[in-house]
């Protein structure tokens, strides 16, 4: 009797879910996020398979070397998001669109680089992150149509040192490539903060005596505040301490506990990609001239 594998396919399924998951990423990524013990060539055909099956499609960047972009069709990512890996998220609205991801390869390319650093790092460290514990654009509503989309959402459990079960860490990460003004960019510090206090209320809805006060509509899907790491990218040494500067002067302006109860660091990226994300490049929005590494403090 022929015996059946059922691992057969889970590469597959694997790397459709990751583009499902991260939007886009070049031939490299996908080999290094998915599969970095065997040959890219066997990425190579995996990818070129599920191409064949209409489950992902490629564009060709025009710089040298002509590098591989490869996004999920609108068929392929209906199909990942029906998995139970995948619960609860939403295909983009531009899935499958080869110009819209053209012209969002330079921020859509570098997020995913920056999962990659994580990833990497989790694995040399023995820490537990697995690829799709990296969600990028996860809507919280604000009220009022606003709502707070972060660049990616991360879960990340780091090894105890003792041998322990270590922590359960989550963090909100922005991608800052310098394509809009210091203050734009400081402005998601308040969006943070109100993030960190909003309560949605019922109009007409009144308290009784007795009845528990609402709780901040994030305490719905963490049980702490992820930490809030901003990464800086396509600006040399004096527009990363100008962008700091912005972040550090915008948090000032906290009167609440956001700051008290969150670590919000940030980071050039290529210190990130140079030395690691646990190394200490971070510099709290609290006391910039610390460097420490993200993990730190160490949250419940």
């Amino acid at each position: 009797m022929t015996r059946v594998n059922p691992d057969a396919g889970a590469g597959d399924r694997l790397a459709l879910a990751v583009l499902a998951q991260y939007r886009m990423a070049t031939t490299e990524q996908v080999h290094l996020v998915i599969s970095p013990g065997v040959r890219i060539e066997q990425t190579r055909r995996r990818l070129a398979k599920l191409r064949a099956e209409g489950l992902i499609d490629r564009i060709t960047l025009p710089q040298a070397g002509r590098t591989r972009v490869w996004f999920p069709t609108v068929h392929g990512a209906r199909i990942a998001f029906d998995w139970p890996e995948l619960r609860g998220r939403r295909p983009p609205k531009n899935a499958g669109d080869r110009t819209a991801v053209r012209l969002r390869t330079g921020h859509g390319l570098t997020v995913t680089e920056t999962a990659l650093a994580f990833l990497q790092d989790a694995r040399h460290r023995g820490d537990l992150f697995r690829p799709l514990d990296w969600i990028p654009e996860v809507h919280h509503p604000l009220g009022n149509s606003e709502a707070v989309i972060p660049d990616a959402l991360m879960y990340y459990r780091s090894q105890g040192d003792d041998g322990g079960h270590g922590s359960m860490m989550r963090a909100f990460l922005e991608i800052d490539r310098a394509t809009m003004g210091p203050e734009r960019l400081a402005a998601k510090i308040p969006a943070y903060t109100r993030l960190h206090t909003h309560t949605p209320t019922q109009p007409g809805r009144r308290r009784t005596i007795g009845q528990e006060p609402p709780q901040a509509e994030w305490r719905k899907r963490y049980p702490v505040f992820p930490r809030l790491l901003f990464i800086l990218a396509n600006t040399g040494p004096a527009g990363i301490e100008t962008r700091i500067d912005a972040l550090q002067a915008a948090s000032t302006l906290d009167r609440g506990d956001f700051l008290h109860e969150v670590p919000v660091l940030a980071t050039p990226l290529a210190d990130l990609l140079r030395d690691g994300p646990t190394a200490p490049i971070w510099r709290p929005l609290t006391n910039p001239s610390q460097r420490v590494s993200w993990t730190y403090p160490t949250g419940p």
